[in-house]
């Protein structure tokens, strides 16, 4: 990185010779920026008259085909696609912010208590995280959903519960191996207590992989959302959701009525595309070997 260069114009390339993987991690970020405008300014849109409300049943326009007034067309039922869509986005980014940031609030300090203090503590939850960490992801949100019930906050709260494992391994790992280093003993040997040590002398050394954590489980949490309302445990009815129309839409694709399930089906696919390119570029600058590695 030269000295005109910020970190975010190394990460995505943006220099006079950008790597592949930087021009992907470009794309990457550029298709997440896009979701979230989305997600933003869609109610705005709605608010303005130039977005159809996606709730809004229009009788005399069912699977309607994509045109100049249903751009996306429209469902069996009656919604406009291209609303519903973008208002799904909406609710992705929602339950997935909620979610990751939910597992990492828990999975951190976890990580961290665990790793520097030791003993019984960390024993148990070793165990605890690494029995979770055995169970399928979508399987342990499914079985959640059921218990918390539907809604933005319940399925956060369903899906995060995979990702805690994951920021508590590495968290821990971390920690583990710096708790030996002079600057920690050095603290300690200045009077510094438990908390002193977490919270100024580790937690900035430790949370370097977060955010490749953070982006990377985002992406797998959209594909998670969309499996939990494609089985009707995701989001209430009143909410536009991508698993839930694409669920409605098989029903139509035997008659050839393709686009109810296309474009809810291809927002997904580019969202979590584009979340995955932002968080192998951010491993990538995080792990220096990585770079080396990848020339």
């Amino acid at each position: 990185m030269t000295a005109t260069q910020s970190p975010i114009q190394n990460i995505v390339g943006l220099g006079k010779n950008p790597s592949i993987s930087q021009r992907l991690t470009l794309i990457g970020l550029i298709i997440t920026i896009f979701f979230v405008f989305i997600a933003i300014f869609a109610p705005v849109l709605q608010a303005i008259g130039l977005l159809q409300d996606p709730t809004e049943f229009l009788s005399n326009s069912m699977h309607q085909a994509p045109s100049f007034g249903h751009l996306f067309g429209t469902s069996r039922l009656g919604y406009d696609v291209f609303s519903r869509t973008l208002f799904g986005a909406q609710a992705a980014l929602q339950v997935v912010v909620l979610a990751t940031a939910l597992s990492m609030v828990i999975g951190v300090p976890l990580g961290m208590v665990s790793g520097y203090l030791g003993g019984k503590l960390d024993r148990v939850l070793l165990f605890i995280m690494d029995s979770i960490y055995t169970l399928p992801g979508l399987l342990l949100s499914v079985t959640l959903a059921f218990v918390v019930g539907r809604g933005i906050l319940n399925a956060a709260i369903a899906i995060s519960i995979a990702y805690v494992p994951q920021y508590y391994r590495v968290v821990r790992n971390q920690t583990v191996s710096l708790k030996t280093e002079v600057f920690v003993e050095a603290a300690q040997a200045l009077g510094a207590n438990t908390w002193q040590v977490l919270s100024k002398y580790l937690f900035f050394n430790v949370i370097q992989s977060v955010p490749v954590l953070f982006t990377l489980n985002a992406a797998d949490a959209i594909l998670v959302l969309g499996g939990l309302g494609f089985l009707g445990l995701g989001l209430p009815e009143e909410v536009a959701e991508w698993g839930r129309d694409l669920k409605q839409a098989l029903e139509a694709l035997p008659t050839g009525i393709w686009w109810t399930a296309f474009f809810p089906g291809f927002a997904m696919t580019i969202m979590v595309v584009g979340l995955s390119l932002l968080g192998e570029g951010l491993s990538e600058f995080i792990n220096p070997r990585s770079r080396k590695q990848n020339g």
